[in-house]
């Protein structure tokens, strides 16, 4: 194995474990009176953490738009702002700057929300997409690095303008319930189905994660249309949110692919059942907490340092 190989899969084992370890933070509330982050003391230090650099990026490269790396250590050029108002969409959460993405994840957001709207889903609260120039963010995400992930809320749009304040504090909709086992039956309705229905079968997603009580209900009320499912994997946590990750466009050869899902089947039987184990529903506390997510640049493709440093 190369050091590059063993570099990259050491890097996706140890992503795995935060994301296992580390819990959602779509909740968080934002503010109202976002303040720009002071200056680092050492910017050029190569012990920097890669997070505090593309943390303090506002605003995109004016690079073509250009995906560098896997979806967990990468960076964008170019990335492509998500209008914060659509016709079938709103973005959360403004003072964090992450709606941004390459410009085929914009698309999908278009398209797969009016499809949506169509089917009884009025629209899409959207959540963190990306930094303008993708890389680690300094709260939340391990992955999310490439402006090919977006956080779709499981709460439908309100057929009215959100004000500021209430896309900064007001919470997603829980849809799993106290038991950690099922949907909560109080709120989940056929038109959530719908909704991550047509983001999976969107031909351009390559996963969608959810809550493991969240497949449940999907396998169980998907009908005979079943061939969708196959893209929606439980993780932990999404109990108030599903995540979708694109494919790598085929233009970007720098981009690193999600690995394929093993088989063809639904994920419905034996893997769904290993989610639902006492031990994944209800895991022991990490002792010291989740490990730290302080990727340098030496972890992020070459191409990365450019389009940090890019006008």
């Amino acid at each position: 194995m190369s050091g590059h190989t063993l570099r990259r899969s050491l890097t996706k084992l140890m992503v795995v474990s935060m994301l296992a370890a580390a819990p959602a933070v779509a909740q968080d509330k934002g503010t109202l009176d976002p303040k720009p982050l002071p200056p680092l003391d050492h910017p050029n230090d190569p012990k920097t953490p890669a997070k505090q650099l593309f943390g303090r990026k506002i605003q995109p490269s004016k690079d073509p738009a250009h995906v560098y790396g896997f979806y967990a250590h990468g960076c964008i050029a170019g990335a492509e702002e998500l209008p914060i108002d659509g016709p079938t969409w709103q973005v959360m959460r403004l003072s964090r700057n992450r709606n941004w993405g390459h410009p085929s994840l914009i698309k999908f957001i278009e398209r797969v929300s009016a499809k949506a709207a169509k089917k009884g889903w009025p629209g899409l609260l959207v959540g963190d997409m990306s930094q303008p120039r993708g890389g680690p963010m300094i709260t939340g995400h391990a992955s999310h690095q490439v402006g090919l992930d977006a956080d779709i809320w499981l709460t439908p749009m309100p057929d009215r303008r959100l004000t500021r304040e209430e896309r900064e504090e007001m919470s997603a909709t829980m849809v799993v319930s106290d038991t950690l086992l099922d949907v909560d039956p109080k709120v989940w309705t056929s038109a959530h189905l719908e909704v991550i229905k047509a983001a999976a079968e969107d031909p351009e997603t390559e996963r969608i994660f959810v809550n493991p009580a969240i497949k449940k209900a999907l396998c169980r009320d998907a009908g005979q249309d079943r061939a969708w499912l196959h893209k929606v994997r439980p993780w932990w946590y999404h109990d108030y949110h599903f995540h979708v990750r694109l494919a790598c466009p085929p233009d970007n050869p720098e981009c690193e692919p999600q690995p394929a899902v093993p088989g063809t089947d639904d994920g419905c039987g034996a893997e769904l059942k290993s989610w639902l184990k006492d031990t994944i529903v209800h895991p022991k506390p990490t002792p010291g907490g989740a490990p730290a997510h302080n990727m340098t640049m030496a972890a992020l493709p070459k191409a990365c340092k450019a389009v940090l440093n890019a006008p």
